[in-house]
């Protein structure tokens, strides 16, 4: 199980390998990804509060994201956080997620982005339940479930 104390070290250190890198051009993210999933998951941009398609779903499934669809997050993990946005504890796997230290807007936090082609997922914060204590908070617009 990952921890506050791991994605601190992620941030400093390094991230884990992912299996495989995907890399395109902005012309060839922008043919195969909608105006606003491309605002958002190539140029770090946020979907409004309590708007996107998967923030109340709680129907079983993967989430995998929407640039390559390598799996993310698994429905059976995901919460409601009470935030606007879909919300889960852990990623599918250890090295599905990329930590980067975010000082934008005048805080510190944690962006994930998805480890194999560094699409802006969202952020990541210690304040999720028990027993990781971490709260993923993702655009749905990053994602599409199966």
């Amino acid at each position: 199980m990952i921890t506050w104390k791991d994605i601190i070290h992620f941030t400093v250190d390094g991230n884990p390998t992912p299996t495989k890198r995907i890399e395109k051009t902005a012309e060839e993210w922008k043919e195969i990804l909608t105006s606003n999933q491309y605002r958002i998951t190539r140029l770090a941009g946020t979907e409004m509060a309590h708007t996107g398609a998967y923030c109340t779903s709680h129907e079983p499934g993967i989430y995998s994201c929407i640039c390559c669809k390598n799996e993310l997050f698994d429905a059976n993990i995901k919460f409601e956080s009470g935030t606007g946005w879909p919300s889960f504890t852990q990623p599918i796997t250890t090295n599905a997620i990329k930590y980067i230290k975010d000082e934008s807007h005048g805080m510190i936090r944690v962006e994930v982005q998805c480890n194999q082609c560094d699409s802006h997922l969202g952020h990541i914060f210690p304040d999720g339940p028990k027993p990781s204590g971490l709260r993923y908070c993702i655009n749905s617009e990053s994602l599409i479930k199966k």
